[in-house]
């Protein structure tokens, strides 16, 4: 398998787990808890990803 190089966008439309994880601060199941609740997974093949707008306007409702 060919490595892939970290690439950094400053505003992500979508994220992995461990990015995630970290901008919820909180531990990975918790964050994979979050995401299926907002329905932000995104699944590509064997890669998941999260939409981070999703997480972010689902955040936002349940602090209202």
């Amino acid at each position: 398998m060919n490595k892939r190089s970290a690439n950094t966008a400053e505003n992500p439309i979508a994220i992995d787990i461990t990015g995630l994880s970290a901008m919820l601060s909180c531990g990975r199941a918790t964050a994979r808890k979050i995401a299926d609740e907002a329905g932000a997974t995104i699944k590509i093949n064997r890669r998941v990803l999260f939409n981070v707008e999703k997480v972010r306007a689902y955040i936002n409702n349940m602090s209202m």
